[in-house]
């Protein structure tokens, strides 16, 4: 059984920074695939960034344009974890960020794309 455990989650002032980690376990081998979604209370759980790695070759990346070119999605091979760095954060940022897990050829913006969801991380961006 496949198991996605998001950590890095806090508070920030806007402007500043913060990495979101994602730890799958349990994954068979031949490439990953991931993404980050988020929702902000009172809203829709929304599409972040997507990622697809195999080995040590990341072949796909994709962002929402609301974060594109200040968020930046990764992947370890060997830790089998995808992170998110997130910068220039803003208050309107501030949302519950899920990691997912899907297959490498499959995973997108949308969450039935995926098959396992991790419980959540809060991120608060103060203004």
């Amino acid at each position: 059984q496949v198991q996605v455990v998001e950590s890095g989650g806090g508070l920030v002032q806007a402007g500043g920074s913060l990495r979101l980690s994602c730890a799958a376990s349990g994954r068979a081998n031949g490439g990953s695939g991931m993404g980050w979604f988020r929702q902000a209370p009172g809203k829709e759980r929304e599409f972040v960034a997507a990622i697809r790695w195999n080995g040590y070759i990341t072949f796909y990346r994709d962002y929402a344009s609301s974060v594109q070119g200040r968020f930046t999605i990764s992947g370890d091979n060997a830790k089998n974890t995808m992170y998110l760095q997130m910068n220039s954060l803003k208050p309107e940022d501030t949302a519950v960020y899920y990691c997912a897990a899907g297959h490498p050829l499959r995973v997108g913006r949308l969450e039935s794309d995926y098959d396992h969801w991790g419980q959540g991380t809060q991120v608060t961006v103060s203004s």
